[in-house]
């Protein structure tokens, strides 16, 4: 077993992904030989056009591409040829060594001394250091254990994290929290743009993380993606997928994933089992991830305004990419209780089934069942049939959306946006929320007796959603906790935010609609009316 722990050098990993490429390629009619090399080239002279003033192509990169190009003219040989030293290049580019002595740093370092991490300039200093870790994020597990159900697990299976995705700070915590119950490191896709702080990059590269260049859209790059994929988990390589790809735009619980690195999952698994490798089993296990605060939500929020998130795919100067406004949102966010909740929830297998403490698939009913049936003939081959995985991935996304929203964890900021949210719905009927988002401050306030009642209806609703194990939730109780959860939200909201999304003034509450939108949105898809 290789694992996280000994990763295989560069020339391993390229020597693994071009014979995978290789294989690809000749199941390819010469036509689409051609047309997968033509994809490439194009897409490719695109992006340099398209960077060719904010981030200028390489001479290297110019070069692989116009070799490629002179290939389009040429025979099969040359073409494969081309394609496989662009194979090369790329793997050269996501691979990544994994340190154990960063690893050992960067656990005790996150999240206490995050901001230390991020913005100090000599990330060697930080290795001769020893710090403690800040115990404000708040770690649960669907056994209600301290994660020894998930660490047996992980002994005989190799384990897919599938997370929701709110922020670029998503990753580290993660990281963090997989040291705190005993896990062993994951491997992560992140995107070339979080590489670009030299000590969040420094680290980065030495903790499992290998790099993805979402500029990149041809079909050969995303294939050597998944291919490398496919590769770790057949290391055993436990791996974090964010199955909705980036970060959520709008705030909301993912309603649908990326099903393309999901998939490679199944793949894998049937790998194992068709070359009769060791412990070739495969289990996801989702996690809901809640914050207080998003670092990014104001530039989220805006993107998911402008034509619901389409005009940028790839957002590269938020919040994030200020070192020193990631260090002062970073301590003001984890000195406050109960600040992020992660929640790891209850394993399942690659069709979506539950499983049991010892990884056995259960059926509807409760009784074990062999997975292996689902993709082996009677005598225990195993049968490749792409649409029929497809369709398992498929099954297998739906149930990840509904763990997800099954343990999202509603914090006092959800809880007092959607209720203000609510009543300004309410006032302005006849508004899109395009044009609620724009109203003047005047149409903005709202009294605080009102408020405070809307926020005892919504509570009362969100505890028989609790109740009958449809969300969670991680709010003030007892005498009083309606007044403690407006003024929680109103104090959290005014500790980073240089826009108040509730700002009380006397007997009234002013409101930013956009970061009200943002928020309130953790209560989206819950059947809660008087959604903004």
């Amino acid at each position: 077993m290789t694992g996280i722990l000994d990763r295989p050098s560069n020339a391993q990993i390229s020597q693994s992904l071009q014979a995978r490429s290789r294989a690809r390629l000749r199941g390819l009619s010469e036509a689409q030989l051609l047309a997968y090399l033509a994809d490439t080239v194009y897409l490719e002279r695109k992006r340099f056009h398209e960077q060719r003033r904010s981030d200028p192509a390489r001479p290297d990169e110019v070069a692989r591409i116009e070799d490629c190009a002179r290939a389009t003219r040429g025979g099969r040989a040359e073409q494969e040829a081309a394609l496989l030293a662009l194979v090369d290049a790329y793997s050269g580019e996501i691979h990544n060594r994994f340190s154990k002595r960063a690893y050992r740093v960067a656990t005790t370092v996150i999240p206490g001394a995050l901001s230390r991490l991020l913005t100090s300039t000599n990330p060697r200093q930080l290795l001769a250091g020893e710090f403690d870790p800040d115990h404000r994020v708040i770690l649960e597990t669907a056994a209600g254990d301290d994660g020894a159900a998930l660490r047996a697990l992980a002994r005989r299976h190799t384990l897919i994290f599938a997370p929701t995705h709110l922020s670029n700070m998503d990753s580290p915590l993660i990281g963090y929290a997989l040291d705190r119950l005993g896990l062993p490191p994951a491997i992560y896709g992140a995107g070339l743009n979080l590489f670009s702080n030299p000590v969040m990059g420094f680290f980065m590269r030495r903790l499992g993380a290998y790099t993805v260049d979402r500029r990149k859209r041809n079909r050969l790059y995303k294939d050597v993606l998944k291919d490398y994929s496919v590769d770790s988990l057949g290391r055993r390589c436990h791996s974090l997928f964010f199955p909705g790809g980036t970060r959520c735009r709008s705030g909301r619980v993912e309603g649908s994933v990326k099903k393309g690195l999901l998939g490679t999952g199944l793949i894998a698994w049937q790998e194992g089992l068709r070359t009769g490798r060791a412990d070739p089993e495969i289990l996801v296990v989702p996690l809901a991830l809640s914050y207080s605060l998003v670092l990014e939500a104001e530039t989220l929020i805006e993107d998911s305004l402008e034509e619901e998130g389409r005009r940028r795919y790839i957002i590269t100067d938020d919040e994030f990419s200020e070192p020193r406004t990631v260090a002062t949102f970073a301590r003001q966010l984890l000195d406050l209780d109960d600040a992020v909740v992660l929640r790891f929830g209850a394993p399942m297998d690659l069709l979506g089934n539950p499983v049991d403490a010892n990884g056995t698939s259960l059926g509807s009913d409760g009784a074990p069942i062999d997975r292996r049936a689902y993709v082996t003939d009677a005598e225990g081959k195993v049968q490749a049939d792409e649409q029929r995985d497809h369709v398992y991935t498929e099954i297998l996304a739906g149930r990840l959306v509904e763990a997800w929203h099954r343990d999202n964890t509603v914090l006092s900021t959800h809880l007092a946006s959607f209720a203000a949210g609510r009543l300004l719905r309410q006032a302005n009927p006849g508004l899109s929320t395009t044009e609620l988002v724009l109203l003047p401050t005047e149409e903005r306030t709202l009294r605080r007796a009102e408020l405070l009642a809307a926020i005892e209806q919504l509570l009362d609703q969100v505890r028989r959603l609790e109740a009958a194990g449809r969300i969670r939730a991680r709010l003030p109780r007892g005498e009083g906790e309606v007044e403690a959860i407006l003024n929680e939200a109103i104090s959290r909201f005014r500790g980073f935010h240089s826009r108040r999304v509730i700002e009380g003034r006397g007997d009234r509450v002013v409101l930013d609609p956009r970061l009200l939108l943002y928020y309130s949105h953790r209560l989206h898809r819950y059947g809660l009316a008087g959604e903004m």
